[in-house]
């Protein structure tokens, strides 16, 4: 039986990920479970998955579970989270939201526990300390995105042949076929109505600006040891493709499936095996009857020609685009600014930019404080 660390337990990955050891008890231990704020969800995972540890960010929080669950271990913040992914386990299944996610990953990786990663932002602000680590440690840092866990399933059996290209898919949001002057009236509930997936918010807003395809592709790059140039955007807007392989001699291998996160989060955590589910399945005569591939608008959605030119730049300028993003998204969803607002601003922080190179993970998190003061500032916002 495999023990499982999910950091980030009540939020969509981590939900989907309990559905997973829920439908095979006999194979998977939840041992660690972590939330921010989702206290009652949390104590409902506890009755049920019985773990050895929890992690919550407030202290008052851990007080009070600890009085309610005598012989539960109680974590507190980021150092638990830390100490939570370094404990003894098989794997760590890191689905955190936002920067947070980095050192954690970090933390697993220096101790030796293989990694199911659904945190985007590790390898888009740390990848080159990460996937360092990791080879150093001889530690495996497994996809758990839907478009990134196909790749991977492409590449099996690929042995020493080389690949021409990575086609990553892309639903495309819900703003595909919207004029570009008419994203500036986008509402926020607009916004989170994604035609296919069901995910956070956070990821949600990032999926209708496409800055989450530009993430995709910086993790790409990290996780497969691809060059920029060999990673291409297919606009997929059936998700039923999660991505494709395309090899020298012009073979493709594709991956197919229904739009269901269960289905790459499972495979992460049985990695090498497969083994049998109750998700729903693919009926090609009906969901793959008709499938369309398209050229994204990188005019219309800046964010993709922003996250190429950040990953190229390389040093701390994906960190800086990060940082920016997910203060932007914020105040986006808080109603402070418009849609539009995000790819703007996001053009404005990076043109006066200039990249630091040979950065350790405190350079990165000092990277990403700085980019948040500097993204409020320009709304006349404080930290």
């Amino acid at each position: 039986m495999k023990k499982i660390v999910i950091l980030g337990s009540t939020g969509s990955i981590g939900t989907q990920a309990l559905d997973v050891i829920r439908d095979n008890p006999d194979k998977f231990k939840a041992s660690v479970l972590s939330c921010a704020k989702r206290i009652t969800d949390l104590e409902k995972q506890i009755d049920e998955f019985r773990p050895e540890a929890v992690c919550v960010a407030r202290e008052e929080d851990a007080s009070m579970l600890a009085g309610k669950y005598p012989k539960l271990e109680v974590m507190t913040g980021d150092r638990g989270l830390r100490e939570a992914a370094s404990s003894q386990c098989d794997i760590v299944l890191n689905a955190l939201m936002g920067i947070r996610g980095l050192a954690p990953t970090y933390a697993a990786v220096d101790a030796r526990n293989e990694v199911a990663l659904a945190n985007k932002e590790t390898l888009v602000a740390g990848g080159s300390i990460i996937m360092k680590a990791a080879k150093e440690k001889g530690v495996r840092v497994l996809p758990v995105d839907s478009e990134h866990s196909a790749i991977f399933q492409c590449l099996q059996g690929a042995g020493e042949n080389r690949i021409r290209r990575i086609l990553l898919t892309a639903s495309g949001g819900p703003f595909k076929d919207m004029p570009a002057e008419e994203l500036k009236k986008v509402t926020v509930a607009q916004a989170l109505a994604h035609p296919n997936w069901s995910m956070g918010n956070k990821i949600t807003i990032d999926s209708a600006t496409m800055m989450n395809k530009g993430f995709e592709v910086m993790e790409a790059k990290w996780l497969f040891g691809v060059d920029m140039d060999r990673i291409e955007i297919l606009v997929h807007t059936q998700s039923i493709v999660h991505s494709m392989v395309e090899y020298e001699d012009g073979a493709v291998i594709a991956q197919l499936g229904m739009p269901d996160m269960r289905v790459p989060i499972q495979y992460a955590l049985t990695y090498p095996e497969r083994i049998a589910d109750s998700f729903p399945k693919l009926d090609f005569f009906t969901d793959g009857a008709k499938l369309t591939f398209e050229k994204p608008d990188v005019e219309k959605f800046k964010c993709l020609r922003l996250a190429r030119e950040a990953a190229e730049e390389g040093g701390d300028s994906p960190a800086t685009l990060n940082g920016a993003n997910e203060v932007l998204v914020q105040l986006f969803l808080e109603g402070k600014i418009g849609f539009t607002d995000i790819q703007d601003t996001l053009e404005r922080v990076m043109d006066t930019h200039k990249s630091e190179k040979g950065l350790d993970l405190e350079g990165i998190l000092e990277t990403d404080k700085k980019a948040r003061r500097k993204t409020l500032s320009l709304f006349g916002i404080g930290e």
